[in-house]
């Protein structure tokens, strides 16, 4: 039984996972919250394409129409009442006659599921689905504590920067992982609760495992030896299979870049959870005008926190048309991996970073929340394979915009890191590499 968070961020590495645990034998049920649930079988993530991996579905806790994007109430509820759904699903599988629920393969962020589990006789993993760096800042939370860089509430006590190890992502004041919009007691909530679920999870586990690869954290995986890396993840090496999207794809893109010239194209998506207010929406379209590039940018339906001027965005459309191609979602590991691609501007998300990375693409790096600051520090820091934009006057400027994708295309230093690190990520899952031997110890504890 494969449980992720239910976010894209986290379904997307899980249904990886599956696809590759069903290749090696193993029966999949991959449970998702049943307003998750709903949006993969729209997307047509079902039946044959699946192949073999049996979707079902959980309540979240939530009334209709209660807002999920409300992390403080959305992490509450999860917490109190998952837990005991999971428990139910697992009594009302093995009483129908199937067979013994044998493992839970949950996310570290629903540690909360992991003893329930253990108390009907199941054993349990758990998948980190970002990076090493972050799950080590949440297990270094007590030395931080007694440091007095924060208090027991995840507020800071002090100005400035915290550096857990060498060659690793310091942690910022200003940029906290557990920072989310919303009241300062909301955000010590989820603090609270995610410090909790973490330790739950690592301390129970039997195997924690994460979507990375040893060359691209070296440093965290000394400190912090217990988490295996078996990534970058992927479903199939043609990048057909269905990895869980929350939104239909819009496929005549890759059309569309295969009419594109090598190396040209400016790539713009920031995940399914990034909003815009309508000035930097302007400034970053208008931006992406400038470069004289052609551009391939994903706009979600929910993407603008609303004012956004529907004639201007339509006049705006018809000027780039031919040169710009603007869609709402799209198969963004066959995207990425597409000759054509230049540069990836992106949120940062894991996923889209370790995409990047596999596929050898420069990033210019737009974080929005979250660990997304601790993955920035790593491409323009550590990697030095991409580059950050710039606020100015509280917006990132058109002009900024239109620079720094030329800088990012232009610089044979980002272009030459870039390939190495490519390399080292491809050499990780093929045979003999260090993650292609995590997951195969991963497989041999599942079989016992």
């Amino acid at each position: 039984m494969v449980l992720p968070f239910p976010a894209q961020g986290h379904v997307t590495p899980f249904m990886e996972l599956s696809h590759r645990l069903v290749d090696h034998g193993f029966q999949v049920t991959f449970v998702c919250t049943e307003v998750i649930h709903a949006l993969l079988l729209d997307t047509g993530t079902s039946g044959e394409a699946l192949c073999g991996i049996r979707l079902v579905s959980v309540p979240d806790g939530m009334a209709d129409g209660e807002d999920r994007r409300d992390l403080c109430k959305f992490v509450g509820a999860i917490t109190r009442y998952v837990p005991g759904y999971v428990e139910d699903l697992i009594r009302d599988t093995e009483a129908s006659g199937e067979k013994k629920v044998k493992w839970l393969i949950a996310d570290v962020n629903l540690g909360f599921c992991f003893q329930g589990a253990m108390n009907l006789g199941v054993r349990v993993a758990a998948v980190w689905p970002a990076a090493a760096a972050s799950l080590g800042m949440w297990s270094s939370i007590p030395k931080m504590i007694e440091d007095g860089f924060i208090d027991d509430k995840g507020v800071a006590k002090r100005e400035g920067i915290y550096e857990i190890g060498p060659k690793m992502p310091p942690i910022c004041t200003s940029r906290m992982p557990w920072c989310i919009d919303g009241p300062p007691e909301g955000q010590q909530l989820v603090f609270k609760l995610v410090v909790t679920d973490n330790a739950q999870a690592t301390s129970l586990a039997e195997m924690v495992v994460c979507n990375s690869f040893l060359d691209a954290e070296p440093a965290a995986f000394e400190l912090f030896p217990e988490i295996l890396p078996i990534g970058p993840l992927f479903a199939d090496q043609e990048l057909r299979k269905p990895v869980g999207q929350f939104w239909p794809e819009d496929l005549s893109c890759l059309e569309w870049l295969d009419a594109q010239p090598g190396g040209s194209v400016v790539y713009v998506a920031f995940g399914s959870f990034t909003i815009f207010d309508p000035r930097q929406f302007r400034e970053l379209a208008e931006g992406l005008e400038l470069t004289g590039r052609p551009f391939l940018w994903v706009v979600r339906p929910d993407f603008t926190s609303g004012g956004l001027s529907k004639a201007w965005f339509d006049e705006f459309q018809s000027r780039v048309a031919g040169k710009g191609m603007v869609v709402s979602w799209c198969p963004q590991q066959q995207v990425l991996a597409h000759p054509a691609v230049a540069c990836f501007v992106s949120h940062c998300g894991w996923n889209s970073t370790m995409e990047g990375v596999r596929n050898g693409v420069p990033m210019l790096c737009w974080p929005y929340f979250a660990d997304q600051f601790t993955n920035r520090s790593y491409i323009c820091d550590i990697w030095r394979t991409g580059l950050s934009v710039t606020l100015g006057d509280g917006v990132v400027a058109k002009e900024e915009v239109k620079g720094k994708i030329a800088q990012v295309i232009g610089d044979e230093g980002i272009a030459e890191r870039v390939g190495t690190l490519r390399d080292a990520a491809r050499r990780s899952i093929t045979e003999g590499g260090s993650s292609h031997e995590n997951f195969s110890r991963f497989v041999g504890l599942l079989n016992e």
